[in-house]
């Protein structure tokens, strides 16, 4: 027998053990992508934020007469609903008798105060197919509304994505800051949000190194970055990525799992925009690409 037959063979084996783990790979953010785009198509996902009402001080009438405050979507309330009635930074719901209106679920029998996001958990508002909330951005409140009729989600055309390249994900070294640092981040009204950074993520892609900065967020670390894919493929303004939090000073970033801010499917997003220490030097060719941008 050849000497170099059980040296093919095994490279044959070693080839396809590989293509096994890249296949799996491959399904693995596959999977994530799909129940990503669920997300964003469910009852209360992006594609069905609707509208955002600031609140002025005293009452705010909502329904979808023309002369209310708050106009909601024709056809899928009563003409006045009720009231927001807001004052000094607190927001009570006061509802129309008989109409269909609903707090967490219960019938609204008197006047109720309402907890913003802000709180935690805010209440939830629904009339019909619509839920509505309050939100802060920073010295504002107001009233975020989703229809689950929406036009988006009706014509909604899916996402598109870069094709899966494991090379894009990247184990970095991150560096902790010895307390929290907190870092100023500017969302799309121009407010601007101080935010604990844990600290700094460095890794090298495409022959370059770069340096992320991220937030802390629902026990996750939360990067906004810019690339020289921005405007071109991707979103303009940035792109987000979440990874775990930091295991023996080693970050996992896998950016075949960015994702475009909620801005690119709403005009009613808030969305944080990148700080300047994000913005990347590289293309990053990997992750989704721009809402209606056609697959590369």
């Amino acid at each position: 027998m050849s000497r170099t037959l059980p040296y093919i063979c095994g490279l044959l084996v070693s080839l396809a053990v590989a293509q096994d783990a890249n296949n799996a790979y491959v399904q693995e953010i596959q999977k994530w992508r799909d129940s990503y785009e669920a997300n964003l198509k469910q009852d209360d996902g992006w594609l069905t934020l609707s509208g955002l009402f600031w609140l002025k001080e005293g009452g705010n009438t909502f329904g979808t007469g023309v002369a209310n405050g708050i106009v909601l979507p024709e056809g899928s309330a009563p003409d006045v609903a009720g009231s927001f009635i807001f004052r000094d930074g607190s927001t009570r719901l006061s509802v129309k008798p008989g109409a269909p209106v609903l707090l967490n679920g219960a019938p609204v029998l008197t006047e109720m105060p309402l907890k913003p996001d802000s709180a935690g958990r805010p209440d939830r508002i629904t009339v019909e197919r619509l839920s509505m909330i309050v939100i802060k951005r920073g010295n504002r409140y107001g009233i975020r509304l989703w229809d689950h009729g929406s036009p988006a989600r009706r014509d909604f055309r899916g996402t598109q994505w870069f094709p899966v390249d494991e090379a894009y994900c990247v184990t970095a070294r991150f560096d902790s800051y010895p307390q929290p640092k907190m870092i100023a981040i500017l969302n799309i009204l121009g407010d601007t949000e101080p935010s604990p950074s844990p600290g700094y993520a460095v890794f090298e892609i495409a022959g370059q190194r770069c340096r992320l900065e991220p937030v802390l967020e629902d026990n996750q670390l939360f990067f906004i970055f810019k690339d020289r894919t921005s405007s071109k493929q991707t979103y303009p303004a940035g792109r987000f990525l979440y990874s775990a939090l930091p295991k023996d000073g080693k970050v996992v970033l896998d950016f075949n799992k960015a994702t475009n801010p909620p801005c690119a499917f709403t005009p009613y997003a808030t969305c944080p925009l990148p700080p300047k220490q994000n913005y990347l030097p590289v293309a990053i060719d990997s992750g989704e690409l721009n809402y209606g941008h056609a697959k590369p």
